[in-house]
């Protein structure tokens, strides 16, 4: 689900892929549905593609929001994110997730990402885990036949 949802740097909020053509995409804002291009130039990143760093590995995004969302039972961040203090941000994200690497992670990447969170939330977004899709049987291999011998 998160592979669809883009951040853009520049403009606020997340916004779901639409169409995409050549160097432009077409994306939709999820706050007020409105559609917008999004060109080459623009950076733009997948949520299925952030991870947050840990003392021992990098953990994806999806893992991280499904954390917050079993301790939210499924509703809003409890913290009130314009006024909350750096100190505060860091406490919050060691609750879900204690190995957070405190060098890396600064107090507005907790803040964008519970930002994310709150809108994911608002939009009716509330499963964060890609879904696996079934693994394909390998085909059987069969064994090569033997080439006739030539004469």
């Amino acid at each position: 689900m998160l592979k669809t949802i883009l951040s853009i740097s520049g403009k606020p909020g997340l916004f779901k892929l639409v169409s995409q053509g050549k160097s432009i995409l077409i994306v939709e804002s999820l706050a007020d549905k409105q559609r917008i291009p999004a060109y080459a130039k623009d950076k733009v990143i997948s949520l299925g593609d952030i991870a947050v760093y840990t003392e021992d590995e990098e953990v994806p995004l999806h893992r991280v929001l499904t954390h917050i969302g079993n301790k939210e039972n499924g509703g809003k961040a409890s913290l009130d994110l314009p006024t909350a203090k750096p100190e505060e941000l860091r406490a919050y994200l060691a609750e879900i997730l204690p190995n957070f690497d405190r060098k890396k992670v600064y107090p507005s990447d907790i803040r964008k990402m519970l930002s994310w969170y709150n809108l994911l939330i608002s939009v009716g977004i509330t499963r964060f885990t890609p879904e696996e899709k079934p693994e394909e049987e390998a085909p059987e291999e069969k064994p090569e036949e033997e080439a006739p011998e030539e004469k």
